[in-house]
């Protein structure tokens, strides 16, 4: 027989031999010794996987040494110190054991339940969440067998709960709820933040869906489902007995109610328990704290959640149906502002075109007034030269639509359009401005004044472009000019310098480095550094022929009036 088979099976035979000796001894003659050597015995059960003759032990009612809060806090322990791959494991080993314990404790049952669902989430908490298909399947650490197992060991707890809501309510079991209540906001924050939660083919029960199922089921049955998704929007807290706790959830519930909301409103688990008598632009006022939150992430998996959760939100309203009055709650700038560091900065590739889409979608779900609004803070704050060139590109469309009488409003037109292109018609640094790296911007800007002195003339003027003409010429179409004229000058020096060079070194693969406009290029040859020159001097050109086509048109205007 192999050794730790035997050393096994001897842990097993001083456990009976211990319980049998206790058994017979008077309660008067039972010491704490006694117990300590049936505990080191039950541990060694424990480590070594004999948890169901441990559990005979503690149903056992002729056992008097299983003191309950002992054999509680030696279970607690077990589970404490345990660690790495092991965790998942041990704490499935032990739940059996643990809830028969905890429903023969008499006192301090809701404080108890509550210690050992903390313990068990601060546990598994520094585990990775699987998230790709081959990853869930795998569960290699087994995470996902393991949160269907918590929360199987907690529902007893909860129909206890559940059962007695009708009854006049004892303290006991308050606090029994509010340590459920604790155990669900934790476990939306982790795993089900992170987790994918997307249906999978070939994945029969999605063990992450099973699990944020269980827990809205848990928060239905105890009439809180619907409080806590309704919870930031009235700006209150739940009222907690632990002062200490608030503190905690303070500082952690916005990122689980914000993943309650998504599972809610994308996955829609729980959507049948939801009154449908709230409007969309509600819902979407309510969502706008927990969307702010998740694309504050920089996760893919709570990044992309966030977009969903706003996306979905939108897509239930029509278009130019939301009142620019909505654009008083700061959820409704920062959002955007958001969105934009997500379109710029992200490096995940489908998340920032999905990013863009969105925007694009919000735009479209305000009123005219609101898109002038929204249009005007983006242009003021966004700092991206593509970003405002898209801007632009949607202030040019809603002057369109206003033009040909599609959507009549006064909002692209007249004076308040005027206030409008004062932001969109200028150089921010005048002629010093860089022109390459606000192409996207000016080449917008250019073809916006174009279309403005094609479709309006001077008789109209219902743009009020022709008014403010000499305005345009000096603080955008002049600095431009000679902007265009100091840049083509630098880059064409620059490429002289670089041709020079390469003859001198007789070697075009030579690696050198080069500077434009402040910022030092990426180790490169110079042939490379040469394309890339020749690049923006491309670029220059392009703005030139824009330019020079938008004064041939004024011209051409002008001399008709006259």
């Amino acid at each position: 027989m192999p050794e730790e088979q035997s050393q096994t099976i001897m842990a097993v035979d001083e456990l009976q031999a211990i319980i049998q000796r206790c058994q017979i001894l008077k309660e008067a003659d039972f010491r704490g010794e006694d117990f300590n050597l049936f505990q080191v015995a039950g541990q060694k059960c424990l480590e070594d996987g004999y948890a169901a003759q441990l559990l005979e032990v503690v149903q056992n009612e002729k056992n008097k040494l299983c003191n309950a809060k002992e054999l509680f806090l030696g279970l607690l322990e077990q589970i404490e110190q345990t660690s790495g791959e092991q965790v998942c494991q041990t704490v499935m080993l032990l739940l059996q054991p643990l809830q028969t314990v905890l429903f023969k404790l008499q006192n301090k049952k809701a404080y108890s339940v509550g210690l050992s669902l903390a313990m068990i989430m601060n546990q598994l908490t520094p585990l990775p969440v699987p998230y790709t298909k081959q990853q869930i399947q795998e569960d290699k650490l087994g995470l996902c067998q393991c949160c269907n197992a918590v929360v199987d060991f907690a529902k007893p707890f909860v129909n206890e709960v559940v059962k007695n809501m009708e009854k006049s309510s004892e303290c006991n079991d308050m606090e029994l709820k509010e340590e459920l209540l604790k155990f669900c906001v934790k476990s939306l924050k982790y795993p089900l933040l992170t987790a994918q939660l997307e249906q999978l083919e070939s994945i029969e029960e999605h063990p992450f869906r099973r699990f944020a199922t269980e827990i809205i089921d848990i928060l239905w049955d105890m009439r809180e489902l619907i409080p806590l998704v309704f919870l930031h929007h009235k700006g209150r807290s739940p009222s907690w007995e632990n002062e200490e706790f608030v503190d905690i959830e303070q500082k952690n519930s916005a990122d689980s109610l914000a993943c309650l909301s998504y599972l809610m409103f994308v996955q829609y688990f729980g959507i049948d328990c939801f009154p449908m008598v709230f409007s969309p632009s509600y819902l979407l006022q309510c969502n706008m704290t927990h969307i702010e939150v998740l694309l504050k992430r920089t996760e893919e998996s709570v990044l992309s959640k966030g977009l969903d959760l706003f996306e979905s939100s939108l897509l239930r309203m029509e278009d130019n149906s939301l009142l620019h009055q909505y654009l008083e709650f700061s959820d409704f700038i920062t959002v955007p502002q958001n969105l934009v560091k997500v379109m710029t900065l992200c490096p995940i590739e489908h998340l920032r075109k999905k990013s863009l889409n969105i925007l694009q979608l919000f735009i479209d779900k305000f009123d005219a007034e609101g898109k002038y609004t929204l249009f005007r803070c983006l242009l003021k704050t966004s700092n991206h030269a593509g970003v405002e060139g898209y801007i632009v590109q949607n202030i040019k469309d809603q002057i369109h639509l206003s033009l040909t009488k599609v959507c009549d409003n006064s909002w692209f037109t007249g004076h308040h359009l005027i206030s409008l292109l004062d932001l969109v018609l200028l150089l921010p640094e005048g002629a010093e401005t860089d022109l390459l790296q606000n192409s996207d911007r000016i080449m917008a800007s250019l073809n916006l004044l174009r279309y403005l002195i094609i479709k309006d003339n001077e008789y109209n003027n219902q743009t009020g472009v022709w008014t403010m003409l000499a305005k345009i010429e000096q603080n955008f179409l002049k600095p431009l000019h000679v902007g265009l004229n100091m840049s083509k000058a630098h880059y064409e020096a620059e490429i002289k310098n670089k041709k020079e060079n390469r003859r001198e070194a007789h070697n075009s693969n030579t690696v050198c480095s080069v500077t434009v406009s402040g910022e030092k290029m990426p180790a490169m040859t110079t042939e490379m550094q040469l394309q890339v020159l020749r690049s923006a001097l491309f670029t220059f050109d392009l703005i030139e022929s824009v330019l020079a086509r938008v004064e041939e048109l004024i011209e051409v205007k002008i001399k008709a009036v006259t």
